[in-house]
């Protein structure tokens, strides 16, 4: 991650630059959040190494606060790619309520497991927008809340008159009640600092390059989120008994966030990992490369991936059943093949699954069509 991207002057021709962050303020707040985390974690590890035991409760933790560093460390590196202006944007006629509401039912695992209680009040809104950056700007408000909230969560959509702006207010308790001193009544500053996380930069920048204004009250331990959508649609009124709705949303295979996904990559040629690298490179993907089936078994056992893309010289029957082993304990393991030439990209379908198969000559224009497919499919 190339942080002296954030000081870059202003690039020409159409090369969005939001506002500037500063480098060594952001390196200091990485690394600050990333150490806090991965001490919790090393000194489990310390008390699992003197013990050699560790209970379940404990080893969830573990896994949790590893998991958070490493997506504290994803997102600062998204941070400075919206920072840099590097985004080709899209306007994109939008759902914005479907959005919400498959945002939330992509994280109801999550929800599920945590005991987080979202309460939602959507009214109807349809706004311009790119469709996968406003979704991953939708989980990254998610992310946020998550991380922060004590209490239930209130979400509410609705639209104001005038103008028709659509607005998403989020609420939240970042406190207990018993642990807020009223009397203190603590500054405005002390409490933003505590919620200012990686997760609030990635907000910020990625509000900011869709041109949505945030808004952002604190109060004794509470907090309240205002985004708005400038441009905002006025339903379209159809002719009586017609109900096609469907072509003024974005499609479903639109949802799927591709910002974060982590891709293992099975290649044992170098020159094949880095062409996949350079062609991936736009679609701030976790990349992680192993060169034989036995190190996809080991990392898939230590944390199972979006997506596996694989030579097809390396899918011999040891490969087929690590295939069915994988899809048996994650169904939507999306998998593309890479062909050993030509250029053709086809969809094949081996033990009753389909999945795309992109030809070697095509990776750098095809495979991140292919994957950015397979991930909307299986998602």
């Amino acid at each position: 991650m190339d942080l002296s991207d954030i000081a870059r002057p202003p690039l020409p021709s159409g090369r969005r630059v939001v506002e500037p962050l500063d480098p060594q303020s952001l390196i200091a707040q990485l690394g600050s959040e990333v150490a806090s985390t991965l001490s919790s974690a090393l000194e489990r590890v310390a008390v699992l190494q003197a013990t050699g035991r560790i209970d379940r409760e404990n080893l969830a933790a573990l896994h949790a606060e590893i998991d958070l560093a490493r997506r504290a460390g994803i997102m600062g590196q998204q941070v400075v790619r919206l920072s840099h202006g590097d985004v080709q944007l899209s306007r994109e006629r939008l759902d914005l309520t479907a959005l919400l509401r498959e945002a939330l039912r992509q994280r109801s695992r999550e929800i599920d497991t945590h005991g987080i209680e979202v309460r939602q009040q959507f009214a109807g809104a349809l706004v311009m927008s790119d469709a996968t950056l406003l979704f991953s700007l939708l989980q990254t408000v998610l992310d946020w809340c998550f991380e922060h909230a004590v209490s239930r969560i209130d979400m509410k959509l609705e639209v104001k008159n005038w103008p028709a702006h659509a607005v998403l207010a989020v609420k939240f308790a970042h406190q207990q009640p018993d642990a807020v001193d009223s009397g203190a009544m603590p500054m405005a500053d002390e409490q933003a600092s505590e919620l200012n996380t990686m997760s609030w930069r990635l907000l910020q920048q990625t509000a900011a390059v869709l041109e949505l204004t945030l808004d952002r009250d604190e109060l004794p331990g509470k907090t309240e989120l205002q985004l708005e959508f400038p441009e905002t649609l006025a339903p379209r009124v159809e002719p009586a008994g017609t109900t096609d709705f469907q072509e003024t949303v974005s499609p479903t295979l639109s949802l799927q966030p591709l910002a974060g996904s982590h891709v293992l990559v099975l290649a044992a040629r170098r020159e094949v990992r880095n062409v996949v690298r350079e062609a991936l490179r736009s679609l701030s993907v976790v990349l992680d490369f192993a060169s034989t089936v036995d190190e996809v078994q080991a990392q898939c056992a230590e944390s199972m991936p979006d997506a596996l893309v694989y030579e097809a010289s390396l899918g011999g029957q040891r490969f087929k059943r690590l295939r069915s082993e994988l899809l048996a304990v994650s169904p939507r393991l999306a998998l593309v093949e890479i062909s050993e030439e030509g250029k053709a990209v086809q969809v094949l379908n081996q033990g009753g699954r389909q999945f795309t198969s992109v030809g070697r000559d095509a990776i750098i224009e095809s495979l991140p069509e292919a994957l950015k497919f397979e991930l909307a499919r299986t998602a």
